[in-house]
């Protein structure tokens, strides 16, 4: 099991909308997917760690932050039609084809996940090397019970479960939701799902100061705010 060939694979297209180039936009001075591909590199989880990309200009800077571009992505996973199997699948096909390495391994590293660590990447590859486990992923709980969400309804708020109005959090069951920050998952069965989430999928608990959905400027505003505070209580 040792031996088996994992490779990383850190998705970054150019056509980014709702924050422009943002897989190469300076997060706490530094292009943000330069945190992706240090995390990777310094796992020593890795052969090859790969940046997927149509666009130029990513794939200068990825390459200047250690990142490997080994080929272009297509303009058919390159578009938002495409999803994170699709991307991967065209990777390791092109990546086997001109390497001669059969790859038994994948970890989707996001571009945008400025709080990944060598660590945790570490403990998803344990995870992924059991016989149990398929695929991994990192989560967060929800802060507030799900189980007391609200929905509108006209003009009128109401619980989507309202035989849960009397019940104490405490009696509620912990909900979580994706981290967003990497994906392990065994090469067949990637090709057999075509999905990253699939049966016998293993998880790492990240607390939620630690992770951050970046889909906004807001977004990114707080995450480069729990980015600094983290760093002033290391002592960085």
């Amino acid at each position: 099991m040792n031996d088996l060939f994992s490779l990383a694979v850190i998705p970054a297209r150019g056509g980014s909308k709702r924050i422009p180039r943002k897989n190469i936009k300076l997060f706490a001075g530094k292009p943000i997917i330069g945190y992706s591909i240090a995390a990777a590199k310094s796992s020593g989880c890795f052969t090859n760690v790969v940046v997927s990309t149509d666009d130029d200009e990513i794939a200068a800077v990825s390459r200047e932050l250690g990142g490997e571009i080994p080929f272009m992505r297509s303009q058919e996973t390159a578009d938002d039609k495409s999803g994170i199997a699709d991307v991967l699948k065209e990777v390791v096909m092109v990546y086997e084809k001109f390497s001669g390495h059969k790859v038994d391994l994948i970890c989707c590293v996001l571009s945008t996940a400025p709080f990944v660590t060598a660590q945790s990447l570490r403990d998803g590859h344990k995870m992924i090397m059991s016989p149990d486990i398929d695929a991994v992923l990192t989560m967060v709980r929800y802060g507030y019970p799900i189980q007391r969400a609200l929905h509108i309804e006209g003009k009128y708020v109401s619980m989507i479960w309202p035989e849960n109005y009397v019940k104490r959090s405490q009696e509620l069951e912990p909900s979580y939701h994706d981290a967003g920050q990497f994906y392990w998952i065994k090469r067949d069965k990637l090709f057999e799902y075509s999905r990253m989430f699939i049966p016998k999928t293993g998880f790492i608990c990240i607390d939620e100061a630690h992770a951050q959905d970046i889909d906004t400027e807001e977004d990114w505003d707080i995450a480069e705010v729990k980015y600094g505070i983290l760093q002033s209580k290391r002592g960085v």
